[in-house]
């Protein structure tokens, strides 16, 4: 299980000041679930992610994985960005095997653990594609791919969907949930999309502007009924989802409203 206890982020602006990005924050991520992160742009969102990824310090607080503290990258954690970080001179497979290659595995199986992570999203027929024969929404795929392949415990997505054309996205939504469902992986993915964080998440976080600090958290079982029943359009058209959206738009509008009166 990974642990969030307190975590706070200082860093300095360019004027010199000091700008407060995240503010005591506690989260636990357990095993076979779905976090997602929600808020407004400078919420804090992508500073928790890069925190738990081990890209930033923490200047408060603790991140542990399964007990141990987490103070930089490693392989336990699978990360997918914004936009794709393909190598546009490797094959799609020689990317999805890059962290293998890394990690010192043997040609045979890394092609053939490139190979299963391949059909699992899909794209197992553009194997030895280029990158930019691909569409956003395969790339992406093959980010997912690349992330899970050395095995780690966890998932992180920083707004991995957010480029793409609304089909797409679904199309992309209902692939994680059926690579999560297959894998079991615990995921923590961060999205502005109110409809995005209710399909997705076991859990959903809402978190206020800057500093970032958890104000509302929410238990769902949207995307467990998906992955048993595969009926989007029943679940988005049920009451309780419209309810769940307009809950959590006024709570995200009501601090929208209260910064614009302090303006």
């Amino acid at each position: 299980m990974l642990t969030v206890r307190d975590a706070s982020v200082f860093f300095a602006a360019r004027d010199g000041s000091e700008v407060h990005a995240l503010d005591r924050v506690s989260l636990d991520l357990r095993p076979d679930s779905i976090v997602v992160a929600l808020g407004t742009s400078g919420c804090g969102k992508s500073t928790l992610l890069n925190a738990i990824a081990g890209f930033l310090p923490l200047s408060e607080g603790s991140i542990r994985l399964d007990g141990r503290s987490i103070d930089g990258p490693g392989a336990d954690r699978g990360v997918v960005f914004q936009k794709d970080t393909l190598l546009p001179w490797m094959s799609v497979a020689d990317n999805v095997a890059l962290g293998l290659k890394f990690a010192g595995v043997p040609l045979r199986e890394r092609r053939r653990r490139a190979g299963e992570l391949l059909r699992l999203v899909g794209l197992e027929a553009f194997a030895d594609a280029a990158p930019y024969e691909l569409s956003g929404g395969m790339r992406q795929r093959v980010g997912i791919a690349r992330a899970l392949a050395t095995e780690p415990k966890i998932l992180l997505m920083d707004e991995p969907f957010g480029a793409l054309d609304s089909l797409t996205r679904e199309n992309m939504q209902e692939l994680l949930v059926s690579v999560w469902a297959r894998t079991g992986k615990q995921i923590f993915f961060i999205t502005h999309s109110i409809e995005e964080a209710l399909f997705l998440g076991t859990t959903v976080v809402v978190m206020s502007p800057r500093p970032g600090r958890i104000v509302a958290r929410f238990d769902l079982e949207f995307v467990r009924d998906f992955a048993r029943d595969g009926s989007v359009g029943a679940i988005r058209s049920a009451p309780k989802f419209s309810e769940m959206r307009e809950t959590i738009r006024n709570i995200i509008h009501g601090f929208d409203a209260r910064m614009g009166a302090l303006q």
